[in-house]
């Protein structure tokens, strides 16, 4: 009679990969390729021209090419690196577990920021870095009247009604963009949390002393001048900006705090990619 073959024991462990690495970048074989591949390509996408060793970054209307530094040489023993895909579809689904079923159903997300800021904040860039790390291929903008834009425009005119607003697990915060900058502050369900990037609730977490978030705004997300920290561009104790403590139900209270404060920054998706999944 044959025997019954038993699997023999796990073998050693291969080599650990590099800690949290990402493939976020797509490679072209040159400029052409890149042009005609476009309409492929999710805007804040980094993109390599093999030919020419460039790189550009896709952005609303094409592209911008990014100025790299002096090239730093490697052993000429290395081996050599592994190949970039060609495919920029590899890119398109979300890399964070948590927002993969957020996709299904149209929604804006509004997520924090990961630590708490002080009035002098680069929030566009910090936004769109820190959705980039979380997986989010869609853009982020900062939740707060700026010279350049009033608060509530800050999302695309045809989104402002039909999408709602919730939180980086998919809850419902707001029913739609246009009901926050009614008029009455911006109320919310206080039971749903808001969530930073990393995915802790502000509400409880410890990182964020002050339960409060910047905005610079009216009530109908207008940008008050003397109320937005010169602009984001000051932490002076001296100049004031308005803020919104959730502890009130609201998002958009009309209190004013020193720029010295570290205080809460949110993040809005300003329009719902609908190529995410594809």
């Amino acid at each position: 009679e044959g025997s019954v073959a038993l699997p023999g024991p796990p073998g050693p462990p291969g080599q650990p990969g590099l800690p949290g690495s990402r493939n976020l970048v797509t490679a072209f074989s040159n400029m052409n390729d890149m042009l005609q591949k476009a309409h492929l390509v999710i805007e804040g996408t980094f993109i390599y021209l093999r030919d020419s060793a460039e790189f550009f970054i896709r952005v609303r209307d094409g592209w911008k090419k990014l100025q790299l530094g002096e090239l730093i040489p490697i052993p000429a023993d290395s081996p050599p690196p592994p190949a970039l895909s060609s495919n920029p579809y590899q890119l398109q689904p979300p890399l964070n577990p948590i927002l993969s079923a957020n996709y299904e159903n149209p929604a804006l997300h509004l997520v924090a920021l990961n630590m708490p800021f002080s009035g002098d904040i680069r929030a566009d860039f910090q936004c769109f870095q820190q959705a980039r790390a979380a997986g989010l291929l869609s853009t982020f903008r900062a939740f707060l009247s700026s010279h350049l834009q009033d608060l509530s425009t800050v999302v695309r005119k045809a989104e402002r009604y039909s999408l709602p607003i919730v939180n980086l697990k998919g809850q419902v915060l707001f029913n739609n963009w246009d009901s926050i900058f009614s008029g009455q502050g911006g109320q919310f369900n206080a039971h749903v949390p808001i969530y930073s990037f990393d995915g802790r609730d502000v509400m409880t977490d410890p990182s964020w002393p002050q339960k409060v978030v910047w905005h610079g705004s009216n009530t109908h997300g207008v940008r008050l001048v003397d109320k937005y920290c010169e602009a984001w561009r000051t932490a002076d104790m001296a100049v004031t900006g308005f803020a919104s403590p959730l502890s009130t139900g609201k998002i958009l209270d009309q209190q004013a705090y020193s720029c010295a404060n570290r205080l809460i920054v949110l993040c809005i998706e300003n329009s719902f990619m609908t190529d995410a999944r594809k």
